[in-house]
């Protein structure tokens, strides 16, 4: 076997991609034959459907470790959650732990690889000693930066990334780009990034599937009441990739409606009107405000069709912030998104340039 390795994954700013790019990387190399351990020195997204007996977990960590069928010996430690809670007491003092010592657990592994991801950016952690170079440096380990696209000037980040973290970075993926920019990103950054000394290991497109939430996810995140649902459809099944908010005239909202597809509309339960022009068009979810109360001939359009209704009890400013906050990050949880990722990882990643850059040797 292979002495044990290490990778750190970080990235430039929150929701870039590192648990869809830690699973990608970790699901392909175990059918390749590679055995991979996995852990999260900073926990940061605490799962809200354990039971109250159960002890704070990871949500990432969990879901990761359950997808790739770990034994508790390849699972390393959360060492701290970054919470108000643990901020305030780090703050206060009355916390003192050296979480830089407790990261000697992670040196020794019998894996081949040990992928660690690191904190959202590359300052986050620092008030614990758990920064992303921080953890790079007491473990030896090199870093893969993955960096979310917005325009070409991503390459300002990841050269900033570069003067941090030195020859610690050994690559970089670049995440979320929208299709009508990608051909021109492809020829224009790895070349540069190539002469900068950082080679870049993969060029993401943009995936509606994965930056879709499901209609459980939403009703967890609102708290809301499910009025109706198919049943035989489970509700973490039916994928939200829009936002509609139906509070116009109903020739103007057929129009609207119109432009987007799998979407959720918003709209009041007395808008009967509204709700059975959003049914007319691509609809997944009616998400009713208002009294929790659905009209006859809505739900039996909804019935027809299989369209979920769920009622908020948050006025609609503060629903669209939600389902537009869960829009925008990709949530490993929704199990539908892991398929898509290990296909659009072979297409796109190179795994032989990251064996490499490791200095794995041939596998006989």
């Amino acid at each position: 076997m292979t002495q044990g390795k290490h990778l750190l994954i970080g990235s430039h700013r929150s929701s870039s991609g590192k648990s869809a790019t830690v699973l990608g990387i970790a699901l392909n190399l175990k059918n390749q034959g590679y055995q991979i351990a996995y852990g999260k020195p900073l926990g940061t997204f605490i799962s809200q459907n354990l039971p109250e007996s159960a002890p704070a977990l990871e949500a990432d960590v969990a879901f990761i470790t359950e997808t790739l069928q770990l034994s508790p010996d390849l699972i390393y430690p959360t060492l701290v959650n970054l919470d108000r809670h643990s901020v305030q007491k780090r703050l206060e003092g009355t916390d003192e732990t050296n979480y830089t010592a407790q990261l000697s657990a992670y040196k020794k592994h019998n894996a081949d690889l040990l992928l660690i991801e690191a904190p959202a950016n590359t300052a986050e952690g620092a008030l614990f000693g758990l920064s992303l170079r921080e953890i790079a440096e007491t473990l030896s380990a090199p870093i893969l930066l993955v960096a979310r696209y917005q325009s070409l000037l991503v390459v300002d980040h990841i050269l900033i990334a570069k003067k941090r973290l030195g020859d610690r970075l050994i690559g970089a993926v670049v995440n979320d780009i929208p299709g009508e920019q990608y051909a021109e990103a492809v020829k224009l950054l790895p070349p540069y990034l190539a002469k900068a000394g950082i080679p870049i290991l993969a060029m993401m497109p943009e995936n509606v599937i994965l930056r879709s939430v499901s209609v459980a996810e939403l009703v967890n995140q609102l708290q809301a009441v499910v009025l109706w649902q198919p049943d035989y459809i489970s509700l973490k099944d039916v994928m939200i990739e829009d936002l509609k908010i139906g509070a116009m005239d109903v020739n103007s909202a057929r129009l609207f409606f119109r432009q987007s597809r799998n979407k959720a509309v918003i709209t009041g339960s007395n808008r009967v009107d509204l709700q059975l022009a959003a049914l007319e068009s691509s609809t997944n979810c009616l998400f009713l405000t208002g009294a929790p109360q659905i009209a006859h001939e809505v739900k039996d359009r909804a019935i027809e069709l299989g369209v979920p209704i769920v009622s908020v009890l948050q006025d609609t400013l503060t629903t669209v912030g939600i389902i537009e906050s869960s829009l925008g990050h990709v949530r490993l949880q929704e199990g539908v998104k892991v398929e898509v990722i290990c296909q659009m990882m072979r297409e796109n990643f190179n795994f032989q340039l990251l064996l490499d850059l490791l200095q794995f040797q041939p596998r006989a």
